[in-house]
C-alpha cells in the first residue's frame, strides 16, 4: 500500500475511529501524538501569555551618528539635550524601563535607524 493509498483510507475513518488510530499507533510504537501539539500549541494559544509585555530599552552602543542618535533620544525620551548626550555618552545606559513591546519595538527601529544598538531586556 502507498502513502497515497493509506491517506486515502485514513480519510474515511470517522473521528472517533481515527481516535482508536491514534490510541493504537501511540501504544504499538511507544509515540504520542500530544507531543506535536504541546510543541505547536504555546506559538498558537499560551504564548501570549509567557510573552513578555514589559521592556527595558537599552542603548548598548552608539554607532557612527552619535548627534543623531541624541536627537532621537531626545524625541522618544523628553530629555532635554544635555540629559540626552549623557545619556548617549554614557552607553550601555538604559533609555526607558517597562516600555510595552509596541513602544520598545518603536524605540529600537528608530535609533537603529540612526546605526545605534539596542537591547530590549
Amino acid at each position: 500500500m502507498t502513502i497515497e493509498e493509506l491517506v486515502a483510507e485514513i480519510d474515511k475513518l470517522t473521528v472517533l475511529e481515527l481516535n482508536d488510530l491514534v490510541k493504537a499507533i501511540e501504544e504499538k510504537y511507544g509515540v504520542s501524538a500530544a507531543a506535536g501539539v504541546v510543541v505547536a500549541g504555546p506559538a498558537a494559544g499560551a504564548a501570549p501569555a509567557e510573552e513578555k509585555d514589559s521592556f527595558d530599552v537599552e542603548l548598548t552602543d552608539v554607532g557612527p551618528n552619535k548627534i543623531k542618535v541624541i536627537k532621537v533620544v531626545r524625541e522618544l525620551t523628553g530629555l532635554g539635550l544635555k540629559e540626552a548626550k549623557d545619556a548617549v555618552e554614557g552607553a550601555p545606559k538604559v533609555l526607558k524601563e517597562g516600555a510595552d513591546k509596541a513602544e520598545a519595538e518603536d524605540m529600537k527601529a528608530k535609533l537603529e535607524a540612526e546605526g545605534a544598538k539596542i537591547t530590549l531586556k
